[in-house]
């Protein structure tokens, strides 16, 4: 008599050639969270822009040689713009009041932003709302610049199809205040207890956490807004853990590396990482860019209110004893350059611990208090290399802590709306095609149930991994890139 196993695996094999017959059948479910990709087009190295580097070359693995799904939009000719990778749908001008300028008296608070919402109208809808700060974040744009000025700066997001002004610097703003609103209300506090809500900044290209109601001086915090509507499921996750070591977001058709790296490089070695890991039965990983990274940011989370890192918690993320001697969590590195400045010699990367900096309490007084003051989730940049004990009270108006040896967390995929299609359809191993290999892995949970996730096999997401499933993989066997 045969064993057992030999006869399961002939059973699948006969039902997989079966059901090979209902390849048009089953449809592939719609790619609510495409991750678009952040248009940076040239190479650099730690401090200036370079021809790009081949394979095994330093700085190779940057984000301009990886491509994903390229911005797209269309000017609906009514005021609106739609992202035609996200399906969101944009107000096109933050021109509130409507008087033809972009200025501080089109700012809004936060609450005012929140209750205008539910009475905008604009050409024709009345469904808009403030954005997710992942909405928000998917218009980022990094082919822009933050130079000493508005004459020497590039916006970070595209003005052929958006309206933009800096800040209004007539009315005593700087050129840089150009925060734009999203709904995220930070789940911490920041500077001196203060709530906080994250606000996307396309004149400088950060996200910070912005004082939620009082802003400097004591005056109320104010900000432009950019409502949304359509794709309300953008943003949300749905995280795999493969047994592996790996988890797959089926909503962006991305695996990551469960475990960060353990500990901190400087941008060229977390490049380098990156390009030589192999883990899983796979070698092409790479260092994620910006917006990728920040697509796994999960804000419900922070280390002062769930004692974690911001990130879900199928993830492992090293612990870190930081400036102040507290526990907190690390800055993860992107393969992005933040052009900020005079040259290209700072990096991008995603606080999922406190970002931290030091503020002088009084002000001006010379003491340097350290503080939670940009919250977890917050993205700004580090210098490529140096030495982090030049900037014992950190840099820029609200002293961020510079570290420069960041942690690093490997990606692979692409996020495509075809290939999202195929990870929710069995593409197990996230290579946007369905073949043997994801057979294989979805033959590992044959006839399972009650298995959570069943590493992926629950195609149906019904509990159990049965013919249903099976009839959803073979609708797209072969199938592929």
């Amino acid at each position: 008599m045969k064993p057992e196993k030999c006869k399961n695996s002939k059973a699948i094999l006969s039902l997989l050639f079966i059901y090979l017959q209902l390849i048009f059948m089953a449809g592939a479910a719609r790619p609510d969270y495409i991750i678009v990709d952040t248009n940076q087009l040239t190479c650099f190295d730690n401090s200036n822009e370079i021809t790009c580097p081949a394979t095994g070359e330093v700085f190779y693995g940057q984000d301009s040689q990886y491509d994903g799904t390229q911005p797209a939009y269309r000017d609906n000719g009514d005021g609106t713009v739609t992202d035609l990778g996200t399906g969101l749908m944009w107000q096109q001008s933050p021109d509130i009041n409507n008087d033809g300028n972009i200025d501080i008296h089109d700012k809004l608070t936060f609450a005012q932003a929140v209750a205008g919402a539910s009475s905008f109208n604009l050409a024709g809808y009345n469904d808009w709302r403030l954005p997710s700060i992942k909405e928000l974040y998917s218009l980022m744009d990094f082919s822009g610049a933050n130079g000493t000025s508005a004459m020497t700066s590039v916006p970070y997001i595209n003005t052929d199809y958006f309206d933009f002004e800096y800040g209004d610097e007539s009315a005593g703003e700087r050129f840089i205040d150009a925060q734009y609103c999203s709904s995220a209300e930070y789940v911490g506090t920041i500077f001196d207890g203060q709530p906080g809500v994250f606000g996307v900044n396309f004149a400088d290209g950060r996200i910070k956490c912005y004082p939620r109601d009082t802003g400097h001086g004591g005056s109320p915090m104010d900000f432009f807004v950019r409502y949304a509507r359509d794709n309300t499921a953008y943003g949300t996750n749905n995280f795999i853990d493969n047994g592996d070591g790996t988890i797959t977001d089926r909503t962006t058709a991305l695996m990551w590396q469960q475990n960060d790296n353990g500990s901190g490089k400087n941008w060229q070695d977390a490049l380098a990482y990156a390009e030589s890991l192999e883990l899983a039965g796979y070698d092409d990983w790479r260092l994620p860019n910006a917006k990728e990274l920040h697509s796994i940011v999960d804000y419900t989370r922070s280390p002062s209110t769930t004692s974690s890192a911001a990130i879900d918690p199928s993830f492992k993320c090293t612990s870190i004893i930081d400036e102040g001697g507290a526990t907190n969590y690390p800055f993860f590195w992107t393969s992005t350059t933040h052009k900020n400045g005079p040259d290209e010699s700072y990096a991008a990367y995603i606080a999922f611990g406190e970002a931290l900096g030091y503020m002088q309490q009084p002000p001006m007084s010379g003491n340097h208090v350290l503080m939670d003051v940009h919250g977890a989730g917050a993205q700004r940049s580090d210098p490529k290399s140096g030495n982090p004990n030049d900037y014992p009270y950190g840099h820029g108006p609200q002293g961020d802590v510079i570290r420069i040896y960041n942690f690093v967390r490997c990606v692979r995929g692409q996020s495509t709306a075809f290939c999202r299609e195929l990870v929710d359809g069995g593409d197990m191993d996230c290579d946007c095609n369905v073949d043997a290999i994801d057979f294989a892995r979805f033959a590992r949970d044959w006839l399972q149930a009650a298995c959570g996730n069943c590493r992926g096999a629950d195609l149906t997401d019904d509990g159990s991994v049965d013919l249903n499933d099976l009839t959803k993989l073979c609708s797209n066997w072969l199938f592929g890139l």
